[in-house]
């Protein structure tokens, strides 16, 4: 049978966003019957979408029929945190070099807190995580470092997915992350590079306390 063009990225795309969302908890079994019925499609496709989402680490297809979700380890948790600080800080670094970032980036942070509000006010967990990954990524971005955000991207869907899993404790986590980016916003403002990454490791140290 032929698989029909995108069906396989369809379903690639379907599951991976329920699993870095937390829809689809670690240790979870997916049927790959299951997913192509939600989908309207073979299950050939699908077998080819678990088969890159186990070669990213995400599923450890177990046979044909299904897949198991690869839970996030705490050890792993604690080195993406580790390696997101490092890359957040050095590029502050050197996009608030000579004071504060050229106007499109601070209209950019701007835009996204906006999103972010209407997210948090709404209770809207999934719509805030993706507004917050977007956030830390402009300033890396405009640091111009591209070695940093090559290293940025290769993490993000294990960020993202870590992220989702710590936005979900509660809501007054939410609330605090919330506050972090808008103390972000006025360093970045300011121009104040110090400021801006002392209030960097004090969101990442957040996080590691939830783990």
């Amino acid at each position: 049978m032929t698989t029909p063009p995108g069906a396989a990225d369809r379903a690639y795309q379907h599951t991976k966003a329920k699993i870095l969302s937390g829809e689809i908890p670690g240790g979870e079994l997916l049927s790959e019957g299951v997913v192509a019925a939600e989908l309207g499609i073979s299950r050939t496709p699908v077998h080819e979408a678990f088969l890159r989402l186990d070669a990213e680490r995400l599923l450890v297809v177990a046979s044909r029929r299904g897949a198991a979700v690869v839970p996030m380890a705490p050890d792993e948790a604690r080195d993406v945190l580790e390696m997101r600080e490092a890359i957040e800080t050095s590029t502050a670094r050197r996009a608030l070099a000579h004071g504060a970032p050229p106007a499109d980036v601070i209209d950019a942070m701007r835009e996204n807190l906006r999103v972010q509000r209407e997210a948090a006010v709404s209770g809207d967990v999934d719509a805030f995580a993706a507004a917050d990954g977007a956030f830390h990524t402009i300033l890396v971005r405009a640091s111009r470092n591209q070695a940093a955000l090559q290293f940025h991207d290769l993490l993000r869907d294990r960020q993202q997915r870590l992220r989702s899993q710590l936005l979900h404790v509660g809501p007054q986590e939410v609330a605090a992350s919330l506050g972090d980016h808008e103390a972000m916003l006025a360093a970045a403002e300011r121009g104040d590079v110090e400021e801006f990454c002392r209030l960097v490791g004090e969101h990442v140290r957040r996080h590691r306390g939830i783990l």
